[in-house]
């Protein structure tokens, strides 16, 4: 039977003094079905710790903003919500940043200063952080504070967040219980929370008035602690308290203007429990998207575009962190969705600033292209002829070479997110996104446009590039390298258009069966591409004559390996072109 809020609801281990004890996690596999969305499987062991005594400030507490009250276990609770961005900076400028002209001459005053100790909280298996919720408590002051957050969903800025006073560190599962989905209840009445990590956060608040709005700027300084591992934080927060979202962005511009800072959305919870399991980011791909077949096509580019903002914000930190090489992936995969979106919006007619932000899509992707095919090379082009070919020498020089390459692709890389111009280019398309920069960009008499259906423009848009395939795809089975490489790029934005627009159609079959094909032509000319790129790898690597061989053996093996996949591109190639296409009157 769940307790008062005086007492935890279940019991935690604790160390003598009384505090939170994070306790042993055993490896689970099985993924609960997500509230929000289905997340990773579950994390690996963290190490023991015990969370050290909170040193907080003994002068009171200047939050006085009084925590909701929770609502009745079976009603429907919404979330008091927060839209913030996080800026990532060097600990050593924050206090310039803290001097910046748009914090002095708009700040009410000095701020408040704090020194906040948080436990985050979980299940053995992790399960609200599989289902896209994290449970923390928070010690600021005399104050103890329970928080339960969403994971963003199709907005990079929002997330669901509800607060309750508690007695103590320890959390008080009877508080939180109305505002997790009644399916998960039951496991975690079975399932103790356990303390994950530990934040200890030294923060310098103050509010900002602008025109458009009101955001509080929070300087945060500390470290996350989980085990014996621990992790720096140097942050600037920025959380809108009133007025537009846009003026999150409006504020973050003029701080990039001071000097290098990072747009993230990542939070705190994220990264501790990355840093629990010892695991780099994760590189998602994108979430499906949702589309109502009677939008209008101003609403559909909206969600289109913060669909490919929020996959390219999820993706930076993988991409950062570098050790998992689906994070440069995702991350291009994300700019080309971004640059196809923006392709897509030229329809509707001349918009002046969808040039300036594709050109800076375009040179952040170009800078993330070569580490992307060397990673191929090395993960999977290289290892796999070299196991299928044990005779041929020359492999492990051959791979020593590549690797030279690829630290210097990934260098090259993490110069150009590390660069003021990846940082302006995020904020300025956050900002465009946020105030719908292209209706200022519509000329009068195209306006109009933006009103109506989308499923209208959609079903012209899908025609036009599918025509396209299908005029480069004519006599399928002679045409040439280079012809086939046309046929790819057409594909790739039919795909990207489909993937935009085909929701619209989400309840025909003939949708479904399309996407599959779609994708399975796109998988089979990318496999040709592959080779193509090997081939340029290889010519400019400079080969040792002791890795000559085995690149010659590379070499030897793709151009077979072309011939011999030619039978199964054509049946694909076939397949698609007889699928029934979703936007015909007949889907």
């Amino acid at each position: 039977m769940l307790k008062s809020d005086a007492t935890p609801a279940r019991k935690t281990m604790s160390a003598p003094d009384g505090n939170p004890v994070l306790r042993d996690r055993n490896k689970r596999t099985q993924v609960v079905a997500g509230f929000l969305r289905q997340r990773d499987a579950a994390e690996p062991d963290p190490e023991h710790a015990i969370v050290e005594g909170a040193v907080i400030d003994q002068t009171p507490s200047q939050d006085t903003t009084p925590a909701p009250e929770p609502a009745q276990s079976g009603t429907a609770a919404r979330p008091t919500g927060e839209i913030e961005l996080k800026l990532l900076a060097d600990a050593d400028r924050m206090a310039h940043f803290n001097a910046a002209p748009v914090i002095t001459a708009n700040a009410r005053n000095k701020g408040t200063r704090k020194h906040l100790k948080s436990v985050y909280y979980d299940t053995p298996d992790c399960l609200l952080r599989r289902n896209g919720l994290s449970l923390r408590v928070r010690q600021s002051g005399g104050r103890f504070v329970q928080t339960v957050k969403t994971d963003a969903a199709d907005d990079p800025l929002r997330r669901g967040e509800w607060e309750a006073s508690v007695s103590s560190l320890a959390p008080d599962l009877a508080l939180a219980m109305p505002f997790i989905p009644e399916k998960l209840r039951s496991h975690l009445v079975t399932q103790p929370l356990e303390a994950v990590f530990t934040a200890d956060i030294r923060r310098h608040a103050r509010m900002i008035d602008l025109p458009s709005g009101t955001v509080e700027i929070a300087f945060d300084q500390g470290e996350l602690t989980a085990g014996d591992r621990s992790m720096p934080v140097s942050e600037i927060e920025l959380e809108l308290k009133s007025g537009s979202a846009s003026t999150i962005y409006d504020v973050a511009l003029r701080l990039a203007e001071q000097g290098a800072v990072k747009p993230s959305i990542r939070t705190k919870s994220a990264r501790g429990f990355d840093l629990a399991a010892d695991k780099p980011p994760p590189a998602r791909r994108p979430r499906k998207l949702r589309l109502d077949a009677s939008v209008t096509l101003d609403e559909a580019f909206a969600t289109i575009l913060r669909s490919c903002f929020l996959h390219l914000l999820q993706s930076l930190p993988a991409a950062e962190d570098g050790r998992n090489p689906e994070g440069v992936h995702q991350l291009r995969v994300s700019l080309r969705r971004l640059r196809s979106a923006l392709d897509l919006m030229r329809s509707v007619g001349a918009l002046s600033n969808l040039d300036a932000l594709r050109t800076e899509a375009k040179w952040l992707a170009q800078d993330l292209s070569a580490a992307r095919d060397w990673d191929v090379f090395q993960l999977d082009t290289l290892p796999t002829i070299a196991q299928a070919c044990p005779s041929v020498d020359g492999f492990d020089a051959l791979g020593r070479a590549a690797a030279e390459r690829q630290s210097d692709a990934y260098r090259k890389a993490h110069d150009a997110l590390d660069d003021r111009r990846c940082a302006v280019f995020l904020i300025g398309l956050g900002n465009w996104i946020e105030t719908r920069g292209w209706r200022n960009d519509v000329a009068a008499e195209d306006l109009g446009q933006l009103a109506e259906p989308a499923v209208d423009f959609a079903r012209r848009i899908l025609s036009e590039q599918y025509a396209k395939v299908l005029k480069r795809g004519r006599r399928f089975k002679s045409l040439p390298a280079e012809e086939l490489h046309r046929v790819r790029l057409a594909t790739k934005r039919l795909r990207y258009l489909s993937e935009f627009l085909l929701p619209l159609y989400e309840d025909r079959k003939s949708a479904r069966k399309f996407s599959r094909r779609l994708a399975a032509l796109q998988e089979e000319l990318g496999a040709f591409n592959d080779m193509a790129v090997t081939a340029s790898l290889l010519d400019g690597l400079g080969t040792e004559p002791d890795s000559a061989i085995a690149a010659a053996a590379i070499a030897g093996w793709q151009a077979r390996a072309s011939i011999g996949a030619q039978p199964a591109l054509q049946r694909t190639w076939r397949d698609f072109t007889a699928a029934r296409v979703p936007w015909s009157s007949q889907g």
